[in-house]
C-alpha cells in the first residue's frame, strides 16, 4: 500500500521546482552550486531549492495562449445552414473570443 503524505518532508534529490517553473529564470554555471534563479512571479531571486510554491506554472504545460491557437472552434453558418469547426488560428482577432491571461 502507498501512501502520500501532503505537505510533508521534501525527498532529499528531487530537484527544485524553479527548474521546471514557467516564470524563472535560471542561470547555472560550470560547477554544480553556480546557478542564479529569478523568480517573476516573486520579483526576487531564490536562493534556496523551493519544494512548494503557490505561484508554480508548469512550463512542460501549454499556456493558455498556446491552448487557443490550437483550439477548434464550432461555428454555425445561417445562410448556408452549415455547422462545423475551424480552427482558432485561421479566425479574425474579432472574431475570437479571448481569455485572460491567469
Amino acid at each position: 500500500m502507498h501512501i502520500k503524505i501532503q505537505g510533508g518532508t521534501a525527498r532529499n534529490g528531487e530537484p527544485p521546482l524553479c527548474h521546471t517553473c514557467r516564470r524563472a529564470i535560471v542561470a547555472r554555471g560550470s560547477r554544480l552550486r553556480d546557478e542564479i534563479v529569478w523568480c517573476d512571479a516573486l520579483d526576487t531571486r531564490i536562493t534556496y531549492p523551493v519544494s512548494f510554491c503557490t505561484t508554480y506554472v508548469n512550463r512542460q504545460h501549454p499556456s493558455l495562449h498556446e491552448m487557443e491557437d490550437i483550439a477548434w472552434v464550432l461555428r454555425t453558418d445561417a445562410r448556408r445552414r452549415q455547422v462545423g469547426f475551424v480552427q482558432a488560428k485561421t479566425l479574425k482577432w474579432h472574431e475570437r473570443h479571448v481569455l485572460d491571461e491567469d
